[in-house]
């Protein structure tokens, strides 16, 4: 018999506002993600600036709203000005992250001058690992400052007269990590994030802040990690942040796709440890939550920093997404929706061709991986508020998260527009009748209802085989003022949109 499943949702049930920069994503000097990725001048479809413009034109698709440059790994042994000024003047170095050799024609200037085109906020990440507060608050002088000082006169004889504003800045990168150059412990990161953030403000009072989270839920330093960092940055920061990569191990397909309620987890535990912090120095202020690298990472397949020949823009980490992939980022996107009270800022890590939605070939097409679709989709239509929904859902045991929900739900409700929309993750391997009662809502209606559903079919390699991931017609779909039914396919991500009004 099929099992089923029923959700509550009202519209005074509001779980947070959702701030747009959940849809962000990632451009790190990684493998092809800068050069070929977003930059590749001669391509046919570059600009004057050598961006490709079909790689910027399915950014503006994916409705990427903000991008954290220029790492990750790479930041933490980054000089910034080596990317600024004449390119002709510009060294080539040796990358220690990622032991690749770094040309640096593109830096902080071009950067910016890409999110401009691609109407995208920049993210900042400043070199915690082998620089400190003063390279910092110099970079934020250059960056914010309109003019008069010798950093901000710098970027205006480069070419760059208005200061480039940039308001939000990571204190580092996943500085608990033994891979991380100049990689530290909570005690001395916590230290030298307060000074350099208390640097940086007074150059720009306006700036905000992410101070390092540990690297993984899985690290021994999380938890103790959060709570050490924060209490000596509680007052200089305005968000922590969490990282979480998932895969599929030993074809145990259903905790993959259980991979949300571990994503959830793992964000709860911060929050608990950050307001715990806060109650110890009796404030009421609340950190909130960038979580600015998460994916699907098959890590497992990757050689490991130690065993990378020393190249220029080699292909690195460029994994291929199946459709069960894209069901999970469907779900994984929905968890960071359903927390939009405490979740501020997201980053899908990363944005082309390192574990990422986009990929291209040098000279050739560019082209949407199968996770493309559902970070989209509700990109683009899930706006307004999230809602709580009371869900009772049948649940499932899952070798490696214990019991979990089978179905997974997110409804977000956007009054001005009149639309709530429903994103659905089916983990379990037989389909499920839903039934959505809409409580407080009249004249509904159905305005869209898609599905991916995770077939065998294993990773789609080319742009024809990932176009053919693209969410499909969901049949079936009865809505009414009272509630809305349909039948979620097994182990599925689906889409609904639906036009309502809240009654009086």
């Amino acid at each position: 018999m099929t099992s089923t499943a029923r959700i509550t949702v009202h519209p005074s049930f509001v779980r947070g506002h959702i701030d747009r920069r959940i849809f962000g994503s990632f451009v790190e000097h990684l493998g092809r993600a800068v050069y070929t990725g977003i930059y590749e001048p001669g391509h046919p479809t570059a600009d004057a600036d050598g961006f490709r413009g079909d790689v910027a034109e399915l950014t503006r698709e994916l409705g990427t709203t903000v991008v954290r440059y220029p790492g990750g790994n790479f930041v933490s042994n980054y000089i910034w000005e080596d990317g600024v000024g004449p390119r002709d003047d510009r060294p080539s170095r040796i990358d220690l992250a990622w032991r690749t050799i770094e040309p640096n024609e593109i830096g902080t200037d071009e950067f910016v001058a890409w999110t401009r085109k691609t109407g995208t906020e920049p993210m900042m990440a400043v070199n915690l690992g082998t620089r400190g507060a003063a390279e910092a608050a110099a970079l934020v002088e250059y960056c914010n400052t309109p003019g008069g000082t010798t950093w901000s006169e710098l970027r205006r004889r480069n070419g760059y007269d208005e200061p480039h504003a940039i308001r939000l800045w990571c204190l580092g990168n996943e500085m608990d990590g033994p891979w991380q150059i100049g990689h530290k412990t909570a005690d001395d990161y916590g230290k030298i994030a307060s000074q350099a953030a208390q640097a940086m403000r007074r150059v720009d009072p306006t700036i905000e802040f992410v101070a390092c989270g540990s690297s993984s839920r899985e690290m021994d330093t999380f938890g103790e990690w959060e709570r050490v960092v924060l209490e000596h940055t509680f007052d200089d920061v305005d968000y922590i942040s969490v990282h979480a990569y998932y895969q599929e191990r030993d074809g145990d397909r259903q905790s993959f796709l259980a991979s949300g309620a571990s994503f959830e987890a793992f964000m709860h535990e911060v929050i608990a440890t950050a307001d715990a912090v806060a109650a110890r120095r009796h404030s009421d202020k609340r950190i909130r939550l960038s979580v600015d690298e998460w994916n699907v990472w098959y890590i497992d397949n990757f050689a490991g920093e130690d065993n990378l020949a020393l190249l220029e823009q080699p292909r690195l980490i460029e994994d291929v997404y199946s459709t069960i992939d894209a069901v999970v980022v469907g779900d994984l996107l929905g968890t960071l929706l359903r927390n939009a009270d405490r979740v501020a800022i997201a980053c899908l890590a990363q944005l082309v061709n390192v574990i990422a939605p986009i990929m291209t070939e040098p000279g050739g097409e560019a082209w949407r991986q199968t996770t493309f679709y559902p970070i989209a989709l509700l990109a683009q239509h899930a706006t307004g508020v999230a809602l709580d929904a009371r869900s009772d859902s049948p649940t499932l045991v899952t070798a490696k998260h214990g019991e979990v929900d089978a179905v997974s739900t997110v409804v977000t409700w956007n009054a001005d527009a009149g639309e709530l929309v429903v994103g659905l993750t089916n983990r379990s391997t037989e389909p499920v009748e839903v039934t959505i009662d809409h409580v407080g809502f009249v004249d509904a209606s159905l305005s869209d209802a898609r599905v991916i559903v995770a077939d065998h079919e294993g990773p789609r390699h080319t742009a024809e085989s990932a176009r053919a991931a693209e969410p499909q017609p969901l049949d079936g779909v009865s809505v009414h003022d009272a509630a809305t039914t349909l039948t979620v396919p097994a182990e599925s991500w689906s889409f609904l949109r639906i036009a309502a009004r809240a009654s009086a």
